[in-house]
């Protein structure tokens, strides 16, 4: 498997290069969007795509609260054999007032024989006395206790900080404790959520900023939802502030509005910021992966998707087209075949002769320049009906 970052040093992740560990949460958090289900062999096959993309780790679900992911997990650790992949099982703290030990959530998530364990925990004050109805200190020592009983059965275990950045504005205190609590329990990441997806790229980098200025031993990662439109931004602002872990969905799958995109989040990162992601060499099946993916959770790419779109790279100005003719890189950010997707060029009554030679050629075709401005003024006819 390939190697993650464990440490942090000075300086890392600043603009213009670094590593980060991918997180993959669309069998997980992805399938929670309403309209996908996914079967058990659906998900085997998923998680076969999100291997050969290249991503770290690959949240399998929650087994133990869905049949569906015990299953998974059963056979999982006999069918699966990922290259680059750590499979990761997903579930909650143990119950407020309970043993670690002796909780059936947690059992089910050693009974599923991965790795990793990620564990979700509440950071946000009012979520601890109000949706849990216990005590502050009870919410600290449910982290605690689940962290160190995880580890001392072997596992590597991971943090999901939930509702994070808004404990942070509410109590920042309360929620630093949890950070703090789950890195000196052994946590290997904490996982700073934007559960409710409103955060604002500058509060997430200053929160983030701010946690890691406070407990400086926490290796951190960044989860975010897109409720305000910001999912992509604010994970590329956690980044620049320091995280080394960005969890996301291919196509931006997730609960309400969606998580993270990783078609868009991975793209940016290593092509824009020389960020280290995934490699290169396995970007270039980004498109492929994403149409894939979407075919099996039926339901089909936006075309005008950043990047993996089939419109993402499609070009109807004759302005455009006859500069991209010249110069791919006039009016194309990146070059497609980056993130394997390709340049098109739209005939319409906004098109010029060279759209027409262009499309032709696509076609195997060789006009005259003739016959190319007979069929554009045939276009420019048409359109004007």
């Amino acid at each position: 498997m390939r190697p993650c970052p464990s440490d942090l040093p000075e300086g890392f992740l600043l603009k213009g290069g670094g590593m980060v560990e991918v997180y993959d949460t669309t069998l997980r958090d992805g399938t929670q969007r309403e309209g996908i289900s996914l079967t058990v062999e659906e998900k085997l096959r998923v998680a076969t795509l999100l291997d050969e993309l290249g991503v770290h780790y690959i949240e399998g679900g929650w087994p133990g609260a869905l049949p569906k992911d015990t299953e998974f997990f059963a056979r999982a650790e006999k069918e699966l054999d990922l290259e680059t992949a750590t499979l990761v099982a997903f579930g909650s703290t143990r119950r407020a007032d309970t043993e670690a030990d002796s909780d059936p959530q947690l059992q089910a998530l050693l009974d599923a024989n991965t790795e990793v364990i990620c564990i979700v925990g509440k950071s946000w004050d009012y979520h601890v006395t109000e949706a849990l109805r216990t005590t502050l200190e009870e919410g600290i020592a449910m982290v605690t206790d689940t962290v160190t009983f995880l580890r001392s059965e072997g596992k590597r275990v991971f943090l999901d900080a939930e509702h994070f950045f808004d404990g942070f504005a509410h109590n920042p205190d309360y929620a630093l404790s949890v950070v703090r609590a789950a890195t000196e329990a052994g946590a290997e990441r904490v996982i700073l959520c934007d559960t409710n997806g409103g955060g604002l790229p500058g509060s997430i980098a200053a929160a983030v900023s701010a946690t890691r200025s406070a407990v400086p031993d926490a290796t951190l990662g960044i989860h975010t939802h897109n409720d305000s439109g910001c999912a992509v931004a604010n994970t590329l602002a956690a980044v620049e502030a320091g995280v080394i872990q960005v969890q996301g969905c291919v196509n931006g799958y997730g609960e309400r509005t969606g998580n993270a995109d990783l078609c868009t989040v991975l793209p940016d990162l290593v092509l824009k910021q020389g960020v280290e992601a995934i490699p290169k060499e396995r970007l270039t099946r980004l498109t492929t992966i994403s149409h894939l993916i979407a075919d099996l959770v039926n339901i089909s790419v936006d075309p005008h998707h950043p990047y993996v779109g089939t419109s993402a790279f499609a070009h109807k100005a004759g302005l455009h087209t006859s500069a991209l003719a010249r110069r791919s890189d006039a009016y194309e950010h990146i070059s497609p075949a980056e993130v394997g997707n390709t340049t098109r060029m739209v005939v319409s009554e906004m098109a010029g002769r060279s759209t027409v030679l262009g499309k032709a050629r696509e076609h195997g075709l060789d006009l005259d320049d003739a016959t190319a401005a007979t069929v554009l003024t045939t276009v420019k006819d048409l359109e004007a009906r």
